[in-house]
């Protein structure tokens, strides 16, 4: 969004007979929004926020996100995406998890989805609420702004340190004193000079509980992650087939990962969500594997409407279920990957036999693998059939 400054004065609203400051009156509207932290910083980035994004994206830690690169000098200079920013706005929403985000990866029939994907998509939720508030700035002053939710190359997390509202910690996401590590990120460039927040000190200490809880080890160092080893980036960005040194390990995590988000101490103060948009629909709590695996294109569309999944499609979501029926210990679910080892797309049928190969009987697998191999016409899925070359018995 973005609006054109008309040139007029500043007109504030005034409190109790007294005016206000702009940064006050921004503040006060964003919270009456229903926004949970507000915060004010100026459109440069500290030196080491570069530095981090310049090795990042040096040691190639972006894996397929090569739109992290393609834009890299705006990512890194609010003043190069936008040359009339004179503040950021950074707005804050808590996704606070209503019980132990962590709680179902026992379940190892069910699937587990990251809590912020168990409802609405959030850019839906906080696009509607931030439009609002430029509009009203706008409104106010004539000023013009530009509106960001997650979808431009903005740096969000080193701007929401400089405007106080968290730090970026070891597992590199934003924590906050008051709502630990729950909370979604959006941005208001804006013409009007604000007077900036103090920046928010580092608060992690000595701990390390995010980076020794990763199941895939994917913090080469503290503040440093490799997107490639990432579950998160697995199972939503990573368009491919999914490394076998992963599967094991993912367990029942069929998208995203709150593991390193949800061991922070932090989280102490942080409270449950009161945002109807973010409690979680009771299909997206605990899916069993089994429905799952047996969504088609159409189903799968009609199930995530509205949700951050449906981005991903069926096929990559599918070949996510297939690698948790294969990590769930339950001979049962053999015969659900069976019936996918004809299907359409190579990632779900090469997810398919590998499932199989953990869960079916000597028998059985010699009977598919006879079957299904000489037909098979995709190089990658004979691979997965050549694998293993004996038959794995059943747990």
């Amino acid at each position: 969004m973005a609006t054109r400054s008309r040139g007029c004065a500043l007109s504030w609203p005034r409190l109790g007979g007294s005016p206000v400051t702009a940064t006050t009156a921004i503040r006060d509207k964003a919270l009456s929004l229903g926004f949970d932290a507000v915060g004010f910083a100026p459109p440069t980035l500290a030196a080491e926020a570069k530095r981090g994004l310049s090795e990042y994206l040096a040691r190639g830690y972006h894996g397929d996100m090569g739109w992290l690169a393609d834009k890299a000098d705006r990512r890194a200079d609010p003043g190069v995406l936008w040359p009339e920013v004179r503040s950021v706005i950074v707005l804050a929403l808590n996704y606070g998890p209503v019980g132990d985000p962590l709680a179902l990866l026992a379940a190892r029939e069910r699937g587990n989805i990251s809590v912020y994907a168990r409802n609405r998509d959030y850019h839906d939720v906080l696009k509607s609420r931030v439009k609002t508030l430029a509009r009203w700035m706008h409104e106010s002053t004539g000023s013009e702004v530009k509106v960001f939710v997650d979808t431009a190359p903005v740096m969000e997390k080193p701007l929401a340190q400089a405007a106080g509202i968290g730090w970026q910690g070891k597992h590199t996401n934003l924590v906050s004193r008051a709502h630990g590590s729950w909370l979604f990120l959006a941005e208001i460039y804006t013409t009007l000079d604000l007077e900036p927040d103090a920046t928010e000190s580092d608060r992690c200490g000595a701990c390390r509980r995010c980076l020794e809880i990763c199941p895939t080890n994917a913090f080469p160092a503290p503040y440093r992650l490799d997107a490639r080893r990432c579950i998160s980036y697995l199972t939503i960005e990573h368009k491919g087939h999914i490394a076998l040194e992963f599967r094991a390990v993912m367990g029942n995590r069929i998208y995203g990962c709150d593991d390193c988000l949800a061991v922070c101490p932090w989280n102490k103060f942080a409270a449950a969500t009161s945002e109807p948009g973010f409690l979680p629909r009771a299909e997206l709590n605990a899916p069993r594997l089994a429905d799952l695996a047996d969504l088609d294109d159409a189903a799968f569309r009609r199930v995530f409407s509205g949700s951050p999944i449906k981005r991903i499609g069926r096929d990559r979501f599918v070949r996510n279920v297939l690698i948790a029926i294969g990590n769930s210990g339950e001979p049962g679910l053999a015969r659900v990957a069976e019936a996918r080892l004809t299907d359409d797309s190579p990632l779900v049928r090469a997810m398919a036999v590998w499932a199989l190969t953990r869960l079916a009987n000597t028998a059985m697998r010699t009977r598919l693998r006879d079957t299904h191999q000489p037909r098979e016409t995709d190089k990658y899925v004979r691979g997965e059939w050549d694998a293993v070359k004996e038959p794995v018995e059943a747990y």
